[in-house]
């Protein structure tokens, strides 16, 4: 129950890590604020959850007022100890295929969206002496072929992460990001369909693929709790080993 009474935010909360977070703080006592853009798959996360400490809020983090008006929802619940920033999207291609549109898009999404759920939450942040755990991936950290725009966007993630944790230390404000490899989830529905994928992947790591929701829900609960209290500025691997490995074949 380390999160008792805490209030959390979880954006992208209605699949996969989203839903599974939202979970793992119900479990620990928080009262939680799901944020999405699907009322029905908020509410299907929200079901095992008890009714009187979640609170569901449609919304897009691109979108212009989105942010601020969740923020507004949570300060009516006493405010925020806790912003899981998970919402996001991916989009592959090379620069060839690529169009403005699908770029604009995912930084919208997965930067941007970032950025704006974490400038209107700040204040509220301040006042509990919060903190953010953004969930970026090993694709903020390394590249991959043909999803350029999707690692530019989550590279953006990993460094602000950094830099945020700087800023954000003088007023008790911990940063930190969590960065899963492969993981089955709503994005990975086809790849976690191939066996093909299965093979490859497990091949690079050690633990095995895909990774359980859950056990990156576990990872951010960590870093959010007062157990990681003077942890700040992270972008933690959650990737079963695959970083551990300097990529020569066994």
């Amino acid at each position: 129950m380390r999160f008792s009474d805490k209030i959390v935010v979880v954006t992208g909360a209605g699949s996969g890590i989203g839903a599974a977070t939202a979970r793992r703080f119900s479990e620990e006592g928080a009262i939680l604020l799901l944020v999405g853009r699907t009322e029905s798959k908020l509410e299907e996360t929200a079901r095992e959850m008890d009714a009187d400490r979640t609170h569901i809020i449609v919304a897009d983090i691109a979108a212009e007022g989105d942010a601020e008006r969740i923020v507004t929802a949570a300060d009516d619940l006493g405010g925020i100890d806790v912003l899981v920033n998970n919402a996001g999207i991916a989009v592959g291609g090379t620069i060839e295929n690529v169009t403005v549109g699908n770029w604009q898009r995912q930084i919208d999404v997965n930067l941007t969206g970032t950025f704006r759920m974490t400038k209107a939450a700040w204040p509220a942040l301040k006042a509990r002496r919060g903190n953010i755990v953004n969930v970026s991936s090993v694709s903020g950290l390394g590249g991959d072929w043909e999803m350029f725009a999707y690692n530019a966007s989550k590279g953006g993630v990993s460094n602000m992460t950094r830099a945020l944790a700087l800023d954000g230390a003088k007023d008790g404000v911990r940063v930190n990001a969590v960065n899963p490899s492969f993981t089955a989830s709503g994005m990975t529905t086809k790849m976690v369909g191939n066996e093909e994928t299965i093979r490859k992947f497990s091949e690079r790591m050690p633990l095995g693929a895909p990774a359980d929701p859950a056990a990156i829900a576990a990872v951010i609960a960590f870093l959010a709790s007062e157990d990681a209290r003077f942890v700040t500025g992270v972008n933690l691997p959650v990737d079963g080993g695959l970083m551990a490995s300097n990529g020569q074949p066994a």
